[in-house]
């Protein structure tokens, strides 16, 4: 490529912008859940499971945007270390349906808080129809590039 072609100004880039901002968040989280003992995977695993209780591995790698052997490694670590909860037979075909303990659920409340305290610092230089407008445009973006 020569110094004439046109390449990707990465000060005006979105996708870059984006790819950015995810990094520098996925910092912050990471920084704030390291002194919990989490990863953000972790945190990722049992938040999905406080909203989707019996959850599959399949359905969790999904949400946290992990492979179903990462997930599976760390729903065994989470069900030997008492934050989870999974049947040793599948009720139904192959899923075994995985649920949060109590210590799960504790854990999960702890780690929900300093995440928000992430997600406040991150939008507080918004304000709210920024926040709505932001919240509309990412969705957009997300289903351009997921649809058809």
């Amino acid at each position: 490529m020569s110094q004439d072609d046109a390449g990707i100004d990465l000060e005006t880039s979105l996708g870059y912008l984006l790819k950015e901002a995810a990094s520098a968040l996925r910092a912050a989280m990471e920084d704030v859940l390291r002194p919990l003992g989490m990863t953000i995977t972790h945190y990722s695993c049992l938040e999905l499971l406080a909203q989707r209780p019996g959850s599959s591995n399949s359905d969790l790698a999904r949400g946290a945007f992990v492979t179903r052997q990462s997930m599976n490694v760390l729903l065994q670590t989470l069900e030997r270390d008492g934050f989870v909860t999974r049947p040793s037979e599948a009720p139904v075909g192959k899923v075994l349906p995985t649920k949060l303990t109590p210590r799960g659920r504790r854990s999960l409340e702890q780690a929900t808080a300093a995440v928000r305290s992430v997600e406040v610092r991150m939008l507080s230089g918004l304000s709210d129809a920024d926040r709505a407008a932001a919240l509309r445009i990412l969705r957009s973006m997300v289903s351009s590039l997921t649809e058809g």
